[in-house]
């Protein structure tokens, strides 16, 4: 069906200002956090804010990556399970105006939701995956990967490992690489040593952000996260050289697995094959990092289907993410990314 078969959750980011009330009343005091279907409503009909100036994008990390390889030129395909609300309307035209293939599953259940709340200079996430939760290993139909080269698997669904498992296992039946972003720290201390295991099975590029770096670090040397970095610099001081030895070991004498570690204003690191590839970019102060990290895996396996080296992949990454700094989510026009298209056909 489409060279990039992405698989996830499919959510509606809504960027939305609160002050410290509305924090307390609907319970936001962690930067990244679940929230029930009807706390999520209630926060989508609050009075106070004012949702007719409020920005909304598609979102998910898959549905993200879709949308942005598409722009670039990529045939995508996004499945996921949405609700027959409003909101599933709005997902699945962004996705289609995009140029993605959609393969929705619907459900009863809402469609899933991510308010994006910034809060006294600072950004909380608060999610109700509602309907996105609802995808089952039997809704991931054979047909779906007809000419796939690459499956983009959301790291928010590791949490579901029959579902997992059964998309590796017909992915790897057909010789076809999976591509996995760890979505979060949090994820990453859980599901460490179920991502490595994976990786020794299974043919797969992973990505990850330095925070999910180090504790991928730390959780698979049994070690507790004792270090307090101030800085960027320092989290990438602390890579080069913990972080990357062990990633040399890891992915020696093989094709993959390949890790890729997305280091924001200061670049990317690849591992692949027992070697170390740097690839820095410049730093901007960005509108919203929202979804940066999916653009930058977007258009990294774009170029990587197009056989572009690992530093060329690593390198139209940083260029693409740095666009979508530049915007809420992955809410961009696709003019905006036509010159990296052109890239790709070189």
């Amino acid at each position: 069906m489409g060279e990039i078969l992405c698989i996830g959750n499919p959510i509606v980011d809504v960027f939305v200002n609160i002050d410290y009330s509305l924090t307390v009343k609907y319970g936001i005091h962690e930067s990244h956090q679940h929230i029930d279907s009807e706390k999520a409503r209630a926060l989508m009909n609050e009075p106070s804010i004012d949702y007719a100036r409020a920005v909304k994008s598609s979102g998910g990390g898959a549905a993200n990556t879709a949308k942005i390889a598409s722009m670039l030129g990529m045939k995508t395909v996004f499945t996921g399970c949405i609700g027959q609300d409003e909101h599933a309307k709005f997902f699945e035209k962004e996705l289609t105006d995009a140029g993605v293939t959609t393969q929705l599953v619907k459900s009863q259940e809402k469609t899933g939701l991510c308010f994006v709340c910034k809060y006294s200079g600072e950004k909380r996430f608060a999610a109700s995956p509602a309907a996105a939760l609802e995808l089952t290993e039997e809704n991931i139909e054979e047909s779906l990967f007809n000419n796939a080269e690459v499956v983009v698997i959301d790291g928010y669904i590791l949490d579901r490992r029959p579902l997992v498992q059964h998309i590796l296992l017909k992915a790897s039946k057909r010789g076809i690489p999976a591509m996995l972003d760890a979505a979060s720290v949090f994820q990453m201390r859980k599901k460490a040593e179920e991502i490595l295991t994976y990786s020794r099975s299974f043919p797969i590029i992973i990505f990850m952000n330095a925070d999910e770096a180090i504790a991928f670090y730390y959780t698979i040397r049994k070690t507790r996260d004792e270090e307090i970095f101030t800085s960027d610099k320092d989290k990438e001081t602390m890579i080069l050289r913990d972080v990357c030895p062990l990633l040399k070991i890891i992915t020696d004498g093989e094709l993959f697995p390949v890790v890729v570690v997305k280091l924001g204003g200061r670049g990317a690191i690849v591992a692949a094959g027992g070697h170390i590839y740097r690839e820095e970019t410049f730093t901007i102060i960005p509108r919203d990092s929202t979804g940066a990290g999916d653009a930058f895996g977007a258009a990294f396996i774009s170029a990587w289907i197009r056989g572009k080296s690992l530093s060329d992949c690593a390198s139209l990454g940083n260029k693409v993410a740095r666009e979508i700094l530049e915007v809420p989510g992955t809410h961009i026009k696709s003019e905006k990314l036509v010159k990296f298209a052109k890239m790709l056909k070189k």
